[in-house]
């Protein structure tokens, strides 16, 4: 008998940093704090992932966070003549689709376009 030690499988799921944080987004919408906490490690890591695929990813993660945070005061404040209403449930599908496409994005590690953009 030879001692072989196994290969780990490829194709798993990889939770890098940018993974952790798209997580995290994701699940704010059970959980609440998790965004807070995402967003707190994206800040942590920011300088961690310097110069990497991953900079870009944690730089798009913040602005989803700020940017969904204003549209969250903005939308509260309108709701109370109810056009806020729609903006919240716009807005939630905006922060949904930009962390699913993150995430798909850092399972394949490749880097955000435009860390920057409002859009996708």
């Amino acid at each position: 008998m030879s001692d072989q030690t196994p290969q780990p499988a490829t194709g798993g799921f990889d939770m890098n940093k940018a993974t952790i944080v798209s997580l995290l987004y994701i699940a704010s919408f059970l959980i609440g704090i998790t965004g807070v906490v995402g967003v707190i490690l994206a800040f942590i890591w920011k300088d961690e992932v310097a110069g990497t695929w991953e900079e870009s990813h944690l730089q798009f993660h913040i602005m989803t966070f700020v940017i969904g945070l204003i549209g969250s005061v903005i939308g509260i404040v309108l709701s109370f003549i109810l056009i806020g209403i729609p903006l919240l449930i716009a807005l939630a599908a905006w922060v949904l689709v930009r962390s699913v496409l993150a995430l798909l994005k850092a399972q394949k590690q490749e880097p955000i376009a435009d860390p920057k953009t409002w859009l996708f």
